[in-house]
């Protein structure tokens, strides 16, 4: 006979467990989550609450985000023993800072559907891996509220990321009005909003983002993430209704005549010929735009109204991406313009009377060194592999310069005012050859197959950023172009070319287009 099992008896349902209310705040560096933790925090204690909390850390800014763990019950003679960590399945209300982390908790099972109130914020702060991908390597924050929907017993959701600028303070006093707003904790409006003014740092513009939260959560808002802006290309000249520039009367003149260039242009390509201009003009000067009109002109002669001069409306984005290559001299021109400290006290939003230090990190390479070179030298010394070592071994290392002092701005300062003799350089002339090589492989092939044109325009885009990132990309352009000839004549050759650049965005390390390419060259040997 079977030995008997004994089941321990059921230990009875202890009522002051469901008087813990447990929370937790999942947010990455910046976005506060220590200040609303210690927040809930003192609201709980002014309503008579006993209240514990923990934070795990992740490893870095983005690559893991902080959790932040509350449990809370009312104040008793005995004692409540309160849980270090959030579990599956076992949490009534979970703060989301951003859309990925609302996602991330939905994935560690956080946001159940039977307890879970998920209050999060819909904007995006971009992943280390969606930032790393060479293509558009953005998620989807709509699959992450569909299934927030699903997952939660309520939801809670709008921009409060943008609540909090707009009153110019950071995330987590919004998040705080939207915890206050839900009605979840049983504490009034007033104890929320005396544990701000308790903190004694940036009361006013935490308590009108707060407010407006408030407002929103009690509204029961929940709103779609924002979607980028459809600018059509057949919208108006960008031109026309622009600010003129500011300048002297010569100059103005000579921007007006270019203007007028752009405005006999095909109507479809109006508008991304003037943003081509603009970004070409500003990279070098006048004379260097008129240029760009001059190769855009090409374009116009060989294109077809049949096909709504898509030909031109591609080459005028990727001819002025393609102009304005990042060098050593538009690197330092960029990180020494007042546009960009004040862009980046714009996002940091220190302390009044805080000196902001700001720190340049700069790893030039010895191609990069020598294309700063004119031309005729800079080819000798390209030439001699001693001589490139050498610059290498002199310059290839990784180096750190305070744009806040006065000196190390004043270094780069003076390297972006060299662009006036930027036209001398072995880096330009490389870099015009190679735009003409391209224009001309576009153009060669615009009557027999006027899509395969299009696709080698856009096969442009491969190209981009500095030092190690644009011999990677220009690794891949060479590779895709080089399968051109292979998939040329084609019927679907224009859609094999778009694979091809399509596979190379994927990774860095081009792992996908060496599978693609794998794909191509067996069809084309079997022919």
């Amino acid at each position: 006979m079977a030995d008997a099992i004994v089941l321990p008896a059921r230990r009875p349902h202890d009522p002051a467990m469901d008087q813990i209310v447990k929370l937790a705040v999942m947010a990455v560096g910046g976005q506060g989550g220590g200040v609303l933790t210690n927040w809930i925090e003192d609201c709980a204690r002014l309503n008579g609450y006993a209240v514990q909390a923990t934070s795990v850390a992740g490893v870095a800014q983005r690559t893991g985000a902080t959790i932040y763990y509350i449990e809370m019950a009312p104040e008793t003679d005995r004692a409540p023993v309160f849980s270090l960590m959030p579990a599956a399945g076992d949490v009534d209300i979970l703060v989301a800072a951003e859309m990925m982390e609302a996602g991330r908790a939905i994935m560690r099972g956080f946001v159940t559907p039977d307890r879970t109130t998920l209050i999060a914020s819909t904007h995006r702060a971009l992943a280390v891996s969606e930032k790393t991908v060479p293509g558009d390597g953005i998620a989807k924050s709509e699959e992450v509220l569909a299934a927030a929907e699903i997952a939660a017993q309520r939801l809670i959701a709008f921009d409060m990321e943008k609540i909090a600028v707009e009153s110019g303070t950071v995330i987590s006093a919004s998040l705080f009005g939207a915890l206050a707003g839900s009605g979840e904790l049983p504490f009034p409006r007033d104890s929320f909003e005396k544990a701000i003014r308790a903190s004694g740092r940036g009361v006013e513009p935490s308590l009108k983002a707060f407010s407006r939260a408030f407002e929103a959560a009690q509204a029961g808002r929940k709103e779609l993430p924002a979607q980028p802006q459809d600018r059509s290309q057949t919208q108006p000249l960008a031109g026309a209704g622009a600010a003129r520039p500011v300048g002297p009367e010569r100059l103005l003149n000579q921007w007006d005549a270019l203007v007028r260039r752009v405005a006999a242009l095909p109507a479809p390509a109006n508008h991304m010929a003037m943003r081509g201009l603009q970004a070409v003009v500003d990279f070098q000067d006048l004379a260097y735009g008129a240029e760009y009109l001059e190769m855009l002109k090409e374009i116009v002669a060989r294109d077809r109204a049949d096909r709504d001069f898509v030909l031109t409306i591609e080459a005028a984005k990727y001819l002025a991406k393609a102009l304005t290559y990042d060098d050593i001299i538009r690197v330092a021109d960029l990180k020494t313009r007042a546009s960009r400290f004040e862009r980046v006290r714009r996002e940091i939003r220190p302390a009044k009377d805080t000196r902001m230090m700001l720190t340049e990190f700069m790893h030039p390479r010895a191609e990069e060194i020598v294309g700063l070179l004119p031309a005729g030298i800079g080819k000798r010394i390209q030439s001699n592999s001693s001589a490139m070592r050498l610059v290498d071994r002199l310059f290839n290392r990784g180096r750190r310069l305070r744009t806040d002092r006065l000196l190390p701005y004043l270094q780069l300062h003076l390297i972006g005012g060299l662009r006036r003799w930027r036209r001398g350089t072995l880096r330009h002339a490389i870099e015009i050859q190679h735009v003409r090589t391209w224009l001309d492989a576009a153009l060669a092939q615009s009557s027999a197959d006027y899509d395969v044109a299009v696709e080698i325009v856009r096969t442009r885009r491969l190209i981009k950023g500095y030092s190690d990132t644009h011999a990677r990309g220009l690794s891949k352009y060479d590779r895709v172009m080089q399968a051109v000839e292979l998939v040329a004549g084609r019927p679907d050759a224009a859609n094999w070319i778009r694979r091809l650049r399509d596979a190379a965005l994927l990774d860095e390390d081009g792992k996908a287009l060496d599978g693609a390419l794998q794909t191509v060259k067996s069809f084309a040997d079997d022919n």
